[in-house]
């Protein structure tokens, strides 16, 4: 009897680790939202490309002086980065995942040396980083594959 009892509550055991559980959603929304961050890191790499009069001051201004071609870039590299890292985070890849949380930390940084550049576009972006660090470092577990 004892030994019938054990197995139940190991067999309950292992199906509570392999169930997904509310938070799953966060999970998924942090994809989501790397998706959003990378496609806003193309653009604003994109434009960053093609027209520098577009900023609000010139490559003097900024944090750090970089020609805006050089921050194009960048932008354009990391968002590419992020586009694909948060598609790994929503089919559930552990990679992704410590690959997301570090993307996001080094889009923050960069958003930061960025922000006299365009600071609504920046704060944004940084906002959304902030959310995707929050529920992959919290929950990212629970959209374990």
């Amino acid at each position: 009897m004892v030994h019938t009892q054990h197995s139940a509550v190991s067999a309950n055991a292992d199906y509570d680790r392999n169930t997904a559980t509310k938070w799953v959603g966060w999970v998924l929304f942090a994809g989501i939202l790397m998706l959003t961050d990378g496609f806003f890191n193309i653009i604003q790499g994109f434009v960053a490309l093609v027209r520098d009069d577009f900023y609000a001051v010139g490559k003097n201004g900024l944090v750090v002086e970089l020609d805006y071609t050089a921050w194009g870039w960048t932008l354009l590299l990391l968002g590419l980065l992020l586009v694909a890292t948060g598609y790994g985070v929503m089919v559930g890849q552990t990679w992704a995942r410590v690959t997301g949380v570090i993307l996001a930390i080094l889009n923050a940084i960069v958003n930061m040396l960025f922000m006299p550049a365009y600071p609504i576009w920046a704060i944004m972006v940084i906002t959304i980083d902030v959310f995707v660090v929050y529920a992959l470092i919290v929950h990212g577990r629970e959209a374990k594959q």
